[in-house]
């Protein structure tokens, strides 16, 4: 949860602390005291922190001030000392040589782009038009209009759009004096703003075949789709002369302006760029939809966050973020020491073992918008899949799966699409989407820790605990129950054994004789519940399915392993 360090919210306590630790190198902490609403007759405070090191996973953490343990929670109109609250916080950290930070405004810019850093919604995305029959880059870039096939793929990627007055993301482009051409192409993607660098939209120079006025856009764009007409020679990276080019996204067109228009896609990258999603099925054309267009913009929005993980961007991120840091600590920090700082504010621990939560006391962390962690052995729903150590982040909104060694999100869903969870004294089993589910276990002697993941789980999902059942046969053989191809029950049978036992319509069934029922085909969920002599099920009762209707229940993005 970033703190604005450019708008720090009116009557807020807000306090910058530089200094250079032996291990971290370079150190940033911020901190500030927000009030919170009122409950009762009582106010409540809200603590936030935010942590910054070379490493560009910053540390940002918020909490609730009577989530503080008794001995250290301040008197209600006052704070902790900043030099009490770290070393409650972060009792690693050196903090004999942090100093306050100056009132100069360029500690508030430098903040504001450390904390910006790798979380960009803004993309720029070059685009270079290939005619039939070539194949080299001064070609390309010496195409001086835009062909029929051309402007019809620009189309469907975005919309035209005049640069002088354009008020929203830019992507250095001139949006004054028209230097860099009259109009471009611009679009918006879930959060992203992008803006693509057209070749045949940037300005065209006679009698000059670099064509330096376009090449100086896309030839420092990270990713770049390459337009192909058909009977166009196939594209090879060789023929680009570039250093900060590194994904190519090929797109080829068949049939062109035809009601039969489709395209086909391929992509380049350089050696060290890791995998990106989403994959691309072998051999596949994609027709002229707006569901290819959106996966265009996601293959190209992944493919520079794939790049930005590489060796060669993650050394100059680095770079650039420990002289940032440098320069704050050298030159913007005052001679007043953390322990000389008067002013009052408390945080949240993040010792390395939580600490015993007082009897009776309420987990008031629980209620926190950003994600709470937990150490956890984690498997998808395959029994016989191996566990990975991981960290489970819980969010308002999200739910992840970390992979510790690695640190790499093997799996995340919206907490919409929470469905239900069976949970035991070790772990649970959540079940999500369109009944897929995913194991969890914590260590022996932890089931406190599972009755707080599933306290999170009921605050920011609409998910329920599961149900099971052991169903027996009527005289005939049969259970008195139908279900449909997604696992809703649509008919119980009055007076039965499935009624008994407490099965009704609505309920939906996650699990059938210990099989995932996304595992099953329905003719062989139909044909386990003929044939087993012993049925179990595992179901999410009706009451709570009524908020999550099967149109509802899709899989998000969720993966075990890189695209």
């Amino acid at each position: 949860m970033p703190i604005s360090n450019k708008h720090p919210s009116p009557g807020t306590e807000h306090q910058n602390f530089f200094g250079v630790d032996e291990r971290l190198g370079a150190v940033a902490v911020s901190l500030r005291r927000e009030e919170k609403e009122k409950e009762g007759a009582s106010l409540q405070y809200n603590y936030r922190f935010i942590l910054r090191t070379s490493e560009l996973r910053t540390l940002r953490g918020s909490v609730l001030e009577e989530a503080l343990p008794p001995t250290a929670r301040p008197p209600a109109a006052r704070g902790l000392s900043p030099k009490k609250l770290l070393e409650h916080v972060l009792p690693d950290l050196n903090l004999q040589g942090l100093r306050l930070a100056s009132n100069s405004p360029k500690v508030p810019e430098t903040l504001l782009k450390l904390d910006e850093q790798g979380v960009s919604f803004q993309r720029k995305v070059g685009v270079l038009y290939c005619r039939a029959g070539q194949g080299s880059e001064e070609e390309m870039y010496n195409n001086e209009g835009a062909g029929p096939p051309f402007q019809e793929f620009l189309e469907l990627l975005g919309q035209h759009v005049q640069l002088r007055g354009f008020t929203k993301y830019r992507a250095q482009l001139d949006t004054k004096t028209d230097s860099t051409g009259t109009h471009s192409l611009y679009t918006t993607y879930q959060d992203y703003e992008i803006m693509f660098h057209v070749s045949t939209m940037l300005p065209y120079t006679p009698n000059n075949r670099q064509q330096l006025l376009r090449k100086r856009h896309i030839g420092n764009d990270i990713v770049t789709i390459i337009f192909q007409e058909p009977g166009a020679q196939p594209f090879t990276p060789r023929t680009i002369r570039s250093h900060f080019q590194h994904v190519f996204i090929i797109v080829r067109v068949h049939e062109p302006c035809t009601e039969r228009t489709t395209y086909s896609v391929a992509v380049s990258r350089t050696k060290d760029i890791p995998l990106f999603g989403p994959p691309i099925p072998a051999g596949h054309r994609f027709p002229q939809t707006l569901a290819f267009r959106d996966f265009l913009l996601a293959k190209a929005i992944n493919a520079e966050n794939a790049a930005e993980r590489s060796g060669k961007f993650h050394a100059m991120a680095t770079r650039t973020r420990q002289e940032y840091l440098q320069d704050l600590a050298r030159s913007h920090a005052t001679t007043t020491s953390l322990e000389a700082s008067s002013s009052r504010l408390p945080l949240l621990s993040l010792g390395a073992k939580r600490k015993e939560r007082a009897k009776g006391a309420k987990a008031w962390e629980l209620q926190s918008a950003g994600a709470l962690v937990w150490s956890v052995r984690a498997r998808d729903g395959d029994r016989a899949a191996p566990e990975l150590p991981c960290l489970l982040g819980i969010s308002a909104e999200f739910l992840v799966l970390i992979e510790a060694k690695g640190k790499r999100v093997i799996f995340n869903c919206s907490c919409r699409d929470v469905l239900a969870w069976t949970y035991s004294d070790c772990g649970l089993d959540l079940y999500y989407g369109s009944g897929d589910y995913v194991s969890v276990r914590l260590p022996d002697g932890q089931g406190d820790e599972v009755k707080d993941i599933v306290h999170r789980l009921q605050l920011v999902t609409r998910g329920c605990e599961t149900r099971e059942l052991t169903l027996l046969r009527n005289g005939l053989g049969q259970l008195g129950f139908q279900v449909d191809s997604e696992g809703f029950v649509t008919d119980v049978e009055r007076f039965t054994f499935a009624e008994k036992a407490g099965l009704q319509p609505g309920a939906r069934l996650v699990r059938v004789c210990e099989r995932a029922l996304p595992s099953l085909s329905h003719a062989q969920t139909t044909e386990l519940l003929r044939t087993a002599k012993k049925v179990t099920i595992t179901m999410v009762p009706p009451d709570e399915n009524e908020a999550i209707s099967p149109s509802r229940c899709r899989r998000r993005s969720l993966t075990w392993s890189p695209c």
